[in-house]
Parts: C-alpha cells; sequence; structure tokens
C-alpha cells in the first residue's frame, strides 16, 4: 500500500465546489472527492505554515506549545518511521519557508526536491533581472503591518517578480512544477518496479500569494468595476482599500484556486495512468484559509483565526474510491495526519503522538471529536463546535485597535463567499455578530472546555526544546 498527502497552501474550503461553492471552476478537486471523504469540520490547529507543517509530519498539536520555529532534534516525523520499515519517501515542495537553514522538514525522507522561486525566496538575485513595476496597482508594496516601510515592501515584491521573470508558461507556474515533479518521481519508481510501499509528501505554497494566476485563469473571474492595474500580493487593513480592489483581489485568487485544480487534476490523472490507484490512500489538504476583506483584514496581517483563515478542505481516498462519496461532521485537523498514514500502512507510530487517525471515523467505527481548536501561538486561541465559535486574544497583536475582549459568534457553516461582482465587506463573512455580552453562559462554557483541553495536552520532549529555543532568540510567540 502506498500513501500519497498532498497539501495546498491557503486553499480556502468554500472556494471549493465539493464544499458548496457554485462559482468557481473546480471540477478536478470535485471529482476527486466524490470519490472520496469529505470531512466537514475540518481545521487548522497552531497557525501558520510552520507550526501546521510541524503538526502534519508529527501528530502532534503545536498551539500550546510552540509558534514559527525549525523543527526539533526530539521530534519524531514520519518519514522516520517509515525509515526502517521498508518503504520509500519523497518530499517535494516549493514552501521555501521549510527550505530555510536548520528548519529540519527533510529529515528521514529518501528523496527531497525543493522547487525554487516561490514569494520571496532568494533564488534569483541577480540585480541585473528586469523587473516592470507599471504593470502593477501600488497596493502590492503598500504596508500590510502597522510600522512596516513600503521601501522594504517594494523591495520584496521586485523580488517575487524577478523569480518569476523567466516564466513563459502556464507549466512554470509552482503548483504545476510541484505536481509534475511529484509525477516525475511515481513514474520513475513504477519504472523500476516499485509500485508498493510508496509515501509522496506534495507541499504546494500555492494559492498562496502572490495571486498572479495566467491567461486564462486571470480572466476567468474578473470584476467589471475594476479597471487598475495588478494587485497579486496586496494585503493589509480593509479601510486602506476601495471595494472594486477588493473584488480584484478576490477575482485573482479564485483564478489561482482553479489553476491548482488544474493540475490537480493531471496529477490525479497520471496516478490513474500509472494504476496506483488501486492501491493508495490520498490526503489531500490546505493549511488554512485566506482572509480576503473579512473581519477588515485582507492577507494574514493579523492572528485571528476566524472561520475564513482556520477551516480547511480536508479529503481522503481510500483505494479504488471505497467509501467515496461519504461526507463526516466530525472535527478533524493536522494532528491527525500523521496517525492515519501510519494506520493505513499498518505502522505502529510514536507514543507521543496525539492526532488520531480518521480511519475508524470513516469505518463508522467511532465517532471523533465534538469541537475543534485553532489559533496562533501566544497570540490567541479559539475553539468551536457545530454551533458556536470563541475566541480568546492572549497577547502581541499587529493591529491598530488591539482586540482584548474575548468574542463569540453563532457560526453559518454553509456560509459560502459571493462572486467578487456582488462582494460587500462585513456581510459577507461567516462570522457576523459578536454575541459576547448576550450570551454569557455560552462564552463561558467555551472557555472552560478550550482552558481544559489545552491543559490537558502533554508537552513533548521537543516541544520542551522548542520553548527553550524561542525564549534563545528572545522571539515574541508564535
Amino acid at each position: 500500500m502506498n500513501v500519497i498527502v498532498i497539501m495546498e497552501d491557503s486553499l480556502r474550503k468554500d472556494h471549493l465546489g465539493c464544499y458548496g461553492n457554485r462559482w468557481i471552476r473546480t471540477p478536478n478537486i470535485d471529482r476527486f472527492a466524490s470519490e472520496g471523504i469529505i470531512f466537514d469540520s475540518a481545521y487548522a490547529e497552531g497557525l501558520p505554515t510552520i507550526p501546521v507543517r510541524v503538526s502534519l509530519l508529527t501528530g502532534r498539536y503545536t498551539l500550546p506549545f510552540r509558534g514559527w520555529q525549525p523543527m526539533e532534534q526530539m521530534d519524531v516525523p514520519v518519514a522516520e518511521v517509515l525509515w526502517d520499515k521498508g518503504y520509500t519517501t519523497a518530499l517535494i515542495s516549493d514552501t521555501y519557508h521549510m527550505h530555510k537553514p536548520r528548519m529540519g522538514f527533510a529529515r528521514g525522507f529518501d528523496y527531497v526536491q525543493w522547487i525554487r522561486g516561490q514569494e520571496t525566496d532568494p533564488y534569483i538575485t541577480d540585480p541585473g533581472v528586469e523587473v516592470d513595476l507599471s504593470r502593477y496597482s501600488g497596493k502590492n508594496w503598500h504596508p500590510a503591518y502597522p510600522g512596516q516601510p513600503e521601501r522594504l515592501v517594494q523591495r520584496d515584491f521586485e523580488k517575487c517578480l524577478r523569480n518569476t521573470a523567466h516564466w513563459r508558461g502556464e507549466e512554470d507556474q509552482l503548483i504545476a512544477q510541484v505536481l509534475t515533479a511529484g509525477m516525475e518521481w511515481l513514474e520513475r519508481q513504477v519504472s523500476g518496479g516499485r509500485r508498493d510501499r510508496l509515501l509522496l509528501w506534495l507541499d504546494s505554497f500555492d494559492p498562496h500569494e502572490p495571486w498572479d494566476p495566467p491567461s486564462p485563469y486571470r480572466e476567468m473571474y474578473a470584476v467589471p468595476d475594476y479597471d487598475g492595474p495588478l494587485i497579486t500580493w496586496g494585503g493589509g487593513f480593509i479601510e486602506d482599500w476601495t471595494p472594486a480592489e477588493v473584488r480584484h483581489i478576490r477575482a485573482q485568487y479564485a483564478g489561482k484556486v482553479t489553476l491548482c485544480d488544474t493540475w490537480t487534476g493531471r496529477f490525479f490523472e497520471r496516478l490513474g495512468d500509472l494504476g496506483l490507484l488501486d492501491n493508495t490512500l490520498i490526503i489531500l489538504l490546505s493549511d488554512h484559509g485566506e482572509p480576503l476583506g473579512e473581519h477588515g483584514i485582507v492577507k494574514k496581517v493579523q492572528p485571528w483565526p476566524y472561520d475564513e483563515l482556520s477551516r480547511i478542505p480536508f479529503i481522503v481516498r481510500l483505494p479504488d474510491g471505497e467509501e467515496g462519496g461519504k461526507r463526516l461532521d466530525a472535527f478533524v485537523g493536522m494532528p491527525d495526519v500523521m496517525p492515519t498514514c501510519l494506520d493505513f500502512l499498518g505502522v505502529e507510530g510514536p507514543k507521543v503522538v496525539q492526532g488520531k487517525t480518521v480511519l475508524p471515523l470513516i469505518r463508522g467505527e467511532a465517532e471523533g471529536m465534538s469541537f475543534g481548536v485553532s489559533g496562533f501561538h501566544g497570540r490567541s486561541q479559539s475553539i468551536r463546535n457545530r454551533e458556536w465559535s470563541y475566541y480568546e486574544w492572549l497577547g502581541i497583536q499587529m493591529a491598530r485597535s488591539v482586540k482584548q475582549k474575548p468574542e463569540l459568534y453563532r457560526l453559518d457553516r454553509d456560509f459560502t463567499p459571493p462572486k467578487p461582482a456582488k462582494y460587500q465587506r462585513e456581510r459577507d463573512q461567516a462570522e457576523r455578530e459578536n454575541l459576547i455580552d448576550k450570551e454569557p453562559e455560552m462564552a463561558k462554557s467555551l472557555a472552560q472546555q478550550l482552558k481544559k483541553f489545552i491543559e490537558g495536552l502533554s508537552p513533548s520532549p521537543g516541544d520542551l526544546m522548542a520553548k527553550a529555543y524561542m525564549q534563545r532568540m528572545g522571539a515574541p510567540p508564535g
């Protein structure tokens, strides 16, 4: 048996047809979902990018213990567990944060391929590579955080353009490069006679910004009331944006989602051609969503784990599409991925693993958790059930007005975003009215449940080393 994990960074659940969206074209992921099991209550736990990857690879919760930092020596990632069990493993990724010095995310993998040039990856540093800023709006280098110098944001944006100046076609897009490299690795395994005991971990940074889809994706969702230059990387507080600019960036993001769907479909098609669909578990998910005007921000410029950021797509396809078409409402998340992979392969995991395999949920042998947690280490934490979400603010926030008072919302869990042309700021979000003063008993109950859950999580040796690392580096929490 084989396992393939496909991570597509910043992919909003509510932008996929299989999760209720009716205007963004995602036929390939939707088809995959029809053959798989859709989890409707999947949430990212310890946000954002790097803590999520630690949780994915180790099966442990990170929210109470660590923020953005390298893997620790005492962590036990999934590839190391499989290292002496006869499995051939590969990590292919363009997520350059994982590739930075000392991060250690390649540990245990037999084959590692880093696809370079994503976002501000220091890939092409030649200042002689010309970039043309005339096509782009100044919003691309408008400071997203208070106190951030505009000249430094513009420098980073120019670095992003320099990385992609040599691109000529759709196949140069980074989602295409990652999935093509995954296909080629599988082809090499099959041509060498190996069709079993494979683990392929694909980690794509798309559809994360920059939202720069090529034609025809760029024009698919274009809004008529925006005729200005391109915005592909801008972010910040909503009062600095016009409604037309927000509609434009939403359209750009939607185009990137459809681009990702196209190449994901090509990967699945190649899996079928190679005859690997009948003995492979496939997990498709994202690390988080993306604020696109909701709650007053564009991009992850605040440590606010509202539903548009923390709720994720999570789809599992069993060999031959067994149990295909099933939807489950149990709460699942990042720590559950590693134990699911090991359970499917019949390999015992480390005792420090905190997540639970989702296979008993799929078989109807377990009910799973009735709530999910999410937040930024040292900055925010939240809990939600099927009706309510509750938020606490813990410390440093990069905000013009720092949040201090807890928030409580009645969830509209069927909310899907409107087409960009119909977007109207604060009204178009899943959590609208803060009910903290009207429902104090519900808030108190959820706060107690959140406190009990977090206090019940024991640190691992790696978590204790992480705490020491952060104190040594003098880094703020998160």
